[in-house]
């Protein structure tokens, strides 16, 4: 285990895919609008993609993953009860049952919808959440924890990120991780400002992971690098390295990725030594061949 370790630490970035497209909810909270979000949340069915995605963190067990869209759902149904689906229990549960073991070190709560009315009346509520997850028979102990909103946001639509400083031996990093803005670039702009002038402004070595929504020709993404922050895929990738996105209900049957948009970014003392992507191939799909997420995940290992 040690000898690993000083080998290299290894990271994974991943937006698991909330399981819906929200654009019907542009219009208002209406109840056919709720149920038309709710019920194709349930055909891309979380429960068995977390197999999926459980499967793609299992060949690669990173020490270390960033979670976007890390979704809980709820459904109240009258006479009933409530029915949870929690993003981060139900996968960490497929990782025990194949033998990882990870833990929530840092979790951001964005937004935060509750007891909207579907066309059935029943009540849904969702919380967007980003979560950093930690292996715990490695030896990493998390001395420092952030979990912060963003003081900008779009259109009501609270987004965030999370940090943890990590000790490993007598070194120590921080890992950063965060989903930006996909609508606004103004919004998206002034997000990534906070991280560089925020987390990222440390003379530890920092790795950034997430869904950053933006491609490396974005002035953003100049931004992000005239910080200092490199790009690990620029550096040790092979390919075009395309993360997004598959079909809505990802059942498109060739895969639609055809833009880099999720990253894992670097600097201060460290030494990328290895990139590739998960969940981008045909063999990756659940058995009713859903892909496992609407985006690849980025997968690197870096020696500090």
């Amino acid at each position: 285990m040690g000898a690993r370790l000083r080998q290299g630490v290894s990271f994974l970035t991943w937006n698991i895919y909330l399981g819906a497209d929200l654009s019907p909810l542009t219009g208002g909270l209406t109840p056919p609008a709720v149920t038309q979000v709710y019920r194709q949340f349930l055909a891309t069915n979380f429960p068995v993609r977390a197999k999926a995605i459980a499967s793609q963190i299992a060949s690669r067990k990173p020490d270390l993953i960033g979670l976007q869209e890390a979704e809980r759902w709820e459904l109240e149904v009258p006479g009933f009860g409530t029915v949870v689906y929690d993003f981060v229990e139900l996968l960490m549960a497929e990782l025990k049952a194949i033998g990882l073991h990870y833990e929530a070190a840092a979790r951001n709560h964005n937004r935060d919808v509750q007891d909207v009315q579907d066309s059935n009346g029943n009540k849904i509520s969702f919380l967007d959440r980003d979560v950093i997850l930690i292996r715990k028979e490695l030896g990493l102990q998390v001395i420092d924890k952030q979990e912060v909103n963003f003081t900008t946001n779009y259109s009501g639509f609270t987004r965030g990120w999370s940090s943890v400083d990590v000790k490993l031996g007598n070194r120590v990093f921080r890992m950063i991780n965060t989903h930006l803005e996909p609508l606004d670039f103004n919004t998206r702009n002034a997000q990534a400002l906070e991280l560089i002038n925020g987390p990222a402004k440390t003379e530890l070595p920092v790795i950034l992971t997430g869904d950053l929504n933006l491609t490396p020709a974005n002035p953003t993404f100049t931004a992000l690098v005239s910080s200092g922050l490199r790009d690990v895929w620029t550096e040790v990738g092979a390919g075009f390295g395309f993360t997004g996105v598959q079909a809505p209900d990802l059942l498109n049957a060739a895969s639609a990725l055809n833009i880099r948009i999720d990253y894992i970014l670097f600097k201060n003392v460290t030494i990328p030594i290895h990139a590739d992507l998960v969940g981008e191939e045909q063999g990756d799909r659940t058995p009713a061949a859903l892909w496992p997420s609407d985006h690849a995940g980025v997968f690197a290992t870096f020696k500090l």
